[in-house]
C-alpha cells in the first residue's frame, strides 16, 4: 500500500502571529515556520501503517514556495520514503491544492491519502473534503483512531456529539485529528538519512492546474482587545450589573 501525505508549511505555532502593517495578511518575513501540527500527525499515523507492515511506501508532497523542501525534509526525517515539492509563488488556496494533489493521485496512485484536518494559520479545513470530491473517494474526516483490516477502512471520528465510527472502501482520504497520535521527535541519525532521500521538484503547469485563487482577501486585523474585567462585592451587585450594563437578564 502507497500513502500519500500532504504536509503544508505554516508559522510556527509557537509564534506570536503579527498582522502586516498594511493589512493584507499576516506577517512572514523572518519568522520561524514549521510543519503544519496536523500534517505532522498524518506523517506519524502513515509512518505507524509502514511498521505494522500494512503500507509500503509514504511519499510527502508539499506545495508553495520552494523553503517548503525544507518541511518535506522534515516528514522524511520523521520516515516518509520520497518527497514532492509542487513549487509555485501563488496563494495557493484549497481548492487548487485540492486539484494539483488530485493530479498527484492520478501519477502516484496511491491507496490512501492521509492529511491534516486543518492548517493552523487559515483554519479552512477544506481540502480534504475537496479532494475526496475530486477524486470520487470515501473520507473519514476528523479521524481519532485509523485501522485498517484487507480492503477496508475503519475509522473513529470526532464529531459535536461524541464519536462517530465509519467503514470506508479503500481507496480513501483520512483527515487527521488530535488525538488521533502523538508525533515523535525526528532522531539524529534519520535527519542524516533524509538528506539522500529524493525529492522532485514541479510546477502546477507541469500537472495541468491553474492555482490562481478563486477567493481575495480584503482586509486582515487583529481582534479587538478585551476590557479588563471588574470585581464585584455581592451577588446583587453582579445581578444588577448583568441586568442594566450587560443586559443578559
Amino acid at each position: 500500500m502507497k500513502i500519500l501525505v500532504p504536509v503544508k508549511r505554516v508559522v510556527d505555532y509557537n509564534v506570536k502571529v503579527r498582522v502586516k502593517s498594511d493589512h493584507t495578511g499576516v506577517e512572514t518575513s523572518g519568522v520561524k515556520m514549521s510543519m503544519n501540527p496536523f500534517d505532522e500527525i498524518a506523517i506519524e499515523e502513515a509512518v505507524r501503517l509502514k511498521e505494522k507492515g500494512i503500507a509500503t511506501e509514504i511519499v510527502a508532497v508539499s506545495m508553495g514556495v520552494a523553503q517548503c523542501a525544507e518541511t518535506i525534509r522534515t516528514a522524511l526525517a520523521m520516515g516518509a520514503d520520497r518527497g514532492i515539492l509542487v513549487e509555485s509563488d501563488a496563494d495557493l488556496q484549497p481548492l487548487a491544492v485540492a486539484k494539483l494533489l488530485a493530479a498527484i493521485v492520478a501519477q502516484e496512485h496511491p491507496t490512501l491519502v492521509i492529511l491534516g484536518k486543518q492548517a493552523i494559520d487559515d483554519d479552512m479545513s477544506a481540502t480534504g473534503q475537496m479532494l475526496a470530491a475530486l477524486l470520487g473517494w470515501p473520507q473519514g474526516t476528523f479521524a481519532s483512531k485509523v485501522t485498517i483490516e484487507g480492503e477496508t477502512l475503519t475509522v473513529i471520528r470526532e464529531v459535536d456529539g461524541g464519536l462517530e465510527t465509519v467503514a470506508l472502501a479503500l481507496p480513501a482520504i483520512v483527515t487527521t485529528d488530535l488525538r488521533l497520535n502523538e508525533p515523535r521527535y525526528a532522531s539524529l541519525p534519520n535527519i542524516m538519512k533524509a538528506r539522500k532521500k529524493p525529492i522532485v521538484t514541479m510546477s502546477p503547469a507541469d500537472l495541468g492546474v491553474d492555482p490562481a485563487p478563486r477567493l481575495t482577501v480584503l482586509s486582515v486585523v487583529e481582534p479587538a482587545k478585551r476590557k479588563a474585567g471588574v470585581k464585584v462585592g455581592s451577588v446583587a451587585e453582579l445581578v444588577a450589573k448583568l441586568r442594566t450594563e450587560a443586559k443578559v437578564i
